[in-house]
């Protein structure tokens, strides 16, 4: 066990993550976080992680390991070679084929393990022994530590809730240097128009098909409305963006649906929007939901465990039942025609965040609980 001041840890993040979503953001954000209270981060990625870009910290504490899969024994080996050469103090693991992996790099060396479980996903049952190594298993919501407490995988002492935190300055930065105007033309968008977007991995149980159903019904109410969905299909044929461009030419909505693919500058387009939709069936948290409320833009959401922690009905948003297509038309169409109730959901929506969901606080308390785990 490490005598280093608390204040000066050597903590190793590990993620096998080969696309960037919600998990990679949280990694990204407390790395970067942590750098700058002076702890010393090193980060074990795959040779073409999207994450290592994105961080803040020295190119030589980025390390590159195959992490294949759960039984790597090469990166298992690879990492624990690393834990020892560099002294580390806490190593916490951020994917659940990662967890086996940073379960043998820590097994003989007293090092304080970690793991964040970001989704609601059940785990394998083979995950209880490499858990019950773990010094903490951090839940992002209180949707997932009921999960989590369900499988019954994890000592329950072990759990702990430590809610996403959204970095707000990297949007009010964007906002600095935001042309509107400018975004919409580039996305041939009309200059008057009145937005709605959504924002995700173009996956089935995303239900994008719901909202460009749900469009329909707006665009007929409200003839300024246009909308935009942003996200990457990774099926290997794309046959999610097939489908869903197909559904958008049966409705005949080819001159208002947009299909944006993967933004570096997604911060533009929430700060575009004027209400965020998520139609999803299934959200652990809701990033993309809070990073909205973070921009000042009001929500229509579906009852997804991770959005209801998030969004307060009738306040800063709309909660619909999944698969509700008319509740969710309805509410973006009540939104789109009151200017002022839209504005006032979204300040709410920031306050919200503001005094709930920072980064700071985040960042406060998974180091503290680092700081339990290495005294």
């Amino acid at each position: 066990m490490s005598f280093r001041s608390p204040k000066n840890l050597k903590i190793l993040q590990i993620s096998s993550a080969s696309s960037f979503g919600g998990g990679e953001r949280y990694l990204v954000d407390l790395t970067n976080g942590l750098t700058a209270r002076g702890h010393d981060v090193f980060v074990a990625v795959r040779p073409s992680s999207p994450i290592s870009d994105r961080l803040q910290i020295a190119k030589e504490n980025i390390k590159l390991f195959p992490l294949r899969n759960a039984l790597d024994a090469l990166s298992a080996r690879q990492l624990a070679q690393l834990v020892k050469q560099h002294h580390i103090d806490v190593v916490h693991a951020h994917m659940a084929r990662d967890y086996s992996l940073a379960a043998y790099a820590t097994r003989r060396s007293g090092v304080a393990f970690f793991v964040t479980r970001h989704v609601l996903f059940p785990l394998s049952s083979l995950h209880r022994r490499t858990l019950s190594k773990a010094v903490g298993v951090i839940a992002v919501s209180e949707a997932v530590e009921r999960h989590l407490r369900s499988q019954e995988l994890v000592n329950p002492e072990r759990i702990v809730v430590v809610r996403n935190g959204i970095d707000v300055t990297r949007f009010d930065t964007a906002l600095e240097t935001f042309d509107r105007k400018k975004f919409l033309r580039a996305h041939h968008l009309p200059d008057d128009c009145l937005l709605v977007g959504s924002v995700g991995e173009l996956r089935t149980l995303k239900r994008h098909d719901d909202f460009i159903r749900a469009a329909a019904i707006v665009a007929h109410e409200v003839p300024s409305a246009h909308f935009v969905i942003a996200g990457i299909d990774t099926t290997p044929n794309c046959e999610v963006r097939a489908s869903l461009k197909k559904l958008v030419k049966e409705l005949r909505l080819e001159d208002r649906v947009r299909f944006l693919g993967w933004l570096n500058d997604a911060e533009h387009l929430l700060l575009a929007l004027d209400v965020f939709v998520s139609s999803s069936e299934t959200e652990s948290f809701g990033l993309a939901i809070a990073e909205a409320m973070t921009t000042r833009t009001a929500v229509v959401t579906t009852a997804t465990e991770g959005a209801c922690e998030v969004v307060v009905d009738g306040k800063t948003g709309f909660i619909v039942q999944i698969g509700n297509i008319e509740g969710l038309a309805n509410g973006i169409t009540t939104l789109l025609r009151d200017e002022k109730e839209r504005r006032e959901f979204g300040m709410r929506g920031r306050q919200v965040i503001e005094e709930r969901f920072s980064l700071d606080r985040m960042v406060d308390e998974i180091e503290e609980l680092y700081r339990r785990a290495t005294d």
